[in-house]
């Protein structure tokens, strides 16, 4: 079984191999003469969280789920109810069953502000989406419920951890966002300065989990460094919490398969 130590260390591996996967998708074009301006030469060769996507599958596969069942590279489209289909990041389909569906999304580079509001939308619309397919039956009449999972990697910046102004030109933002008092003359009106990118991001994994769009959440943050450092800034999005929440669905629909 994958010890914690162990964990920390095949974690620490695969963000490494993230960062190693955008360095060759960069150099690809680089060779061929075709370059993508800013970062996107890094992320379109795909497969960059390929590492992380085995890490979980070894994970599941050790908590008795089959190999075979477990997709991470082709057949991953499921049936939606507001689109025809959504190609996922990893699925587990098991005896016909839907065990499990994940996304495995990141952020790199020095543009970040519109990414964190499409991220959010995306991540929103596609748990949405496959809820209400299951909810009219897509995935099989009295199928078990399913398990959502997302995990989320930003690189370790200086302007992801810098506050961020929010415009209110009608209403007031969520306080949550809203970050500590800016500094002002005395007397005058309070403004905010808004949280950083990083703590929008991880607002963002909390609440999905809070509000029960997802049934598990993963925020973590790494430095494009040889080695990475690898940091989890908050206690209830960490890859053990995770990796724990995988085994017990894991664990629990192998059981109930084996009922007589």
């Amino acid at each position: 079984m994958i010890g914690k130590f162990d964990i920390d260390e095949r974690l620490q591996g695969a963000v490494q191999s993230y960062w190693n996967a955008r360095a060759k998708n960069k150099s690809k074009q680089v060779e061929s003469g075709k370059i993508d301006a800013g970062t996107r030469g890094e992320v379109t060769g795909g497969t960059q969280m390929g590492a992380l996507e085995v890490l979980v599958a070894d994970i599941l596969c050790e908590s008795g789920l089959k190999r075979l069942d477990v997709r991470t590279r082709t057949s991953l489209e499921l049936p939606g109810y507001f689109r025809a289909t959504k190609k996922w990041d990893l699925i587990v389909i098991s005896e016909g069953q839907l065990v499990l569906a994940m996304e495995f999304k990141s952020q790199a580079g020095k543009s970040i502000g519109n990414n964190v509001n499409n991220r959010s939308e995306e991540a929103v619309g596609s748990a949405r989406d496959l809820w209400t397919a299951y909810r009219e039956g897509r995935f099989g009449k009295g199928a078990p419920t399913p398990f959502l999972g997302y995990l989320f990697l930003l690189e370790d910046r200086a302007n992801v951890k810098q506050p961020v102004t929010n415009k209110e030109p009608y209403f007031k933002v969520d306080p949550a966002f809203r970050g500590p008092p800016a500094p002002s003359k005395a007397g005058g009106t309070v403004k905010y300065q808004g949280v950083s990118y990083a703590e929008r991001y991880e607002l963002l994994c909390r609440r999905l989990v809070l509000e029960r769009i997802y049934s598990a959440s993963c925020f973590m943050m790494a430095t494009n460094a040889k080695p990475t450092v690898v940091s989890q800034p908050a206690q209830d999005l960490t890859f053990a919490r995770f990796a724990a929440a995988l085994r017990g669905h894991a664990v629990t629909f192998v059981g109930s398969q084996q009922q007589p």
